[in-house]
This record gives structure tokens, C-alpha cells and sequence, in this order.
């Protein structure tokens, strides 16, 4: 099998690379977030798994853009066997909610923290607030927030499971295209 056939049966090497990374970032901000309340309130740990969860999840907003990018800019490989029509548009039905989790849930996070008058942190800096300060404003943001965070449980686990499907059951080869070998 030459070079070309193999790049052309794989998503880019930059894309399987922002893929995983993106897989573990939201696993260090579903972490975080559970270990909050593992932790007495007021205690440093707690403050440390709070900043972590905002870190993270502002993290995942800067490299959703990046994770377009190398998706434009590099190669879309076809799934073989072509799957039916009504699970590719599925498929790009889950993607769009996947990414609009990634750009609202750190925005709605961040409007949140601003409208409790809550310092921004990202990784040793703080980002300045989008709104004044309106606490009940921020209570209904971060109901919001806490929601997108159960759907984003659903979303990425139908998305793993979905893969998964595809290698075993559909025997295509969905899940090889976003992996290195």
C-alpha cells in the first residue's frame, strides 16, 4: 500500500492528533468538574479542581478553532463500506452537536463566572468578565451550563459508542480513519 493510500484512508495527521488531545482535555474538565465536590468547600483543593475545570474548558474553546482548521485544511476520508444514508446524517448531526458543545460550554461558562462577579482564571492569568455582575442571572446560566454538561456526557459517549460500533459490528473503517496505524 503506497503513502498516498494509506493519508487518503486517515483524517490528516494534525486532525487524529487535535482529535485525542481534544479527548483528553475533556477528560481533565469532566475530572475536574466531579472533583469539585470531593473537596470541603473553601479548601485550596476545591479551588484547584474549580480552576482546573475552567482552564480546561476554556482550553477546549481555543482549540476547537485549531481543530477546524486542520479539518478545512486537510483531508475528509471516506468511510468504506459506505455506511447508509441515515446514519452519515446522523453522524454529521452528532459532529455540529459536538462541536457547538466545545464554542457554547466555555462561552456559557465564562458568563456565568462574569455575572457572579467571579475572577475568570485560564491557567495562572484571568480573563476579563463578559457581563456585569447579576447573580440571578448567573444562577439561570449556570442551570444552563450544568445541562450542556449532562448532554455533553451523552454526546461524546454516543460518539465513542458510534466508533465502536463501526469497528465491530459495521467492520468499516469509521474508527481506523482517526487513528495513527
Amino acid at each position: 500500500m503506497t503513502t498516498k493510500t494509506i493519508s487518503s484512508q486517515r483524517f490528516s495527521f494534525p486532525s487524529i492528533a487535535m482529535h485525542w488531545l481534544m479527548v483528553l482535555v475533556f477528560i481533565g474538565v469532566f475530572v475536574a468538574v466531579n472533583l469539585i465536590d470531593v473537596f470541603p468547600k473553601g479548601s485550596d483543593s476545591r479551588q484547584l479542581a474549580k480552576n482546573m475545570h475552567f482552564s480546561l474548558g476554556f482550553l477546549v474553546f481555543g482549540l476547537f478553532w485549531l481543530r477546524v482548521a486542520f479539518r478545512l485544511l486537510g483531508n475528509t476520508p471516506a468511510i468504506v463500506p459506505v455506511p447508509p444514508a441515515w446514519q452519515e446524517k446522523l453522524a454529521k448531526l452528532g459532529h455540529l452537536a459536538l462541536y457547538a458543545i466545545m464554542v457554547l460550554m466555555p462561552l456559557v461558562g465564562w458568563a456565568a463566572l462574569s455575572a457572579f462577579g467571579k475572577p475568570i482564571p485560564f491557567f495562572g492569568t484571568e480573563l476579563p468578565a463578559l457581563m456585569a455582575e447579576n447573580k440571578q442571572l448567573g444562577r439561570s446560566i449556570r442551570e444552563a451550563h450544568e445541562l450542556g454538561g449532562n448532554l455533553a456526557y451523552f454526546l461524546i459517549g454516543g460518539h465513542a459508542l458510534a466508533a465502536l460500533y463501526h469497528h465491530y459490528f459495521m467492520k468499516d473503517n469509521t474508527l481506523r480513519r482517526m487513528t495513527l496505524r
